[in-house]
């Protein structure tokens, strides 16, 4: 969608179908999800929360591995279609281990996330850099 057409509220000619949502993307493989390396934490019911808590307002998807076991549990929130259009790039959260983080989360994603609303409370500080090999891997 052109500026032009954004700036009107309108639609650009040719958009298809509905726009996307917020998408948050939960690793669940080798290291993230486990008792074995965070012992006490309820990695499924966190699971479950997050879930509830963003509810129609995006999507989320557990996969099985991101490739960046030194920073898990990971968590990347991407861009709606409308966040993009903004300038909004996914963001990498990095120890996402406390029920404080997943509410912080949920909120982003009922603001608008990535491209259309700041992280809230301390999520910038959970940001983390990955390699543009890992990146290019992710499915999607």
């Amino acid at each position: 969608m052109s500026r032009r057409d954004r700036e009107r509220g309108g639609q650009a000619s040719g958009a298809r179908g509905p726009a996307a949502p917020v998408t948050v993307t939960v690793c669940r493989g080798c290291c993230c999800g486990t008792q074995e390396k965070h012992p006490g934490v309820d990695h499924a019911g966190q699971y479950e929360r997050l879930r509830e808590a963003v509810g129609p307002a995006g999507r989320v998807r557990a996969v099985k591995c991101l490739d960046v076991c030194a920073h898990s549990n990971v968590v990347v929130v991407g861009p709606s279609s409308e966040g993009r259009a903004a300038g909004g790039r996914p963001v990498w959260l990095g120890w996402v281990l406390a029920d404080d983080m997943v509410e912080e989360i949920a909120e982003w994603v009922h603001a608008g996330g990535p491209g259309l609303a700041d992280p809230p409370g301390l999520l910038d500080l959970q940001q983390i850099s990955v390699s543009r090999r890992v990146r290019d891997g992710l499915p999607g």
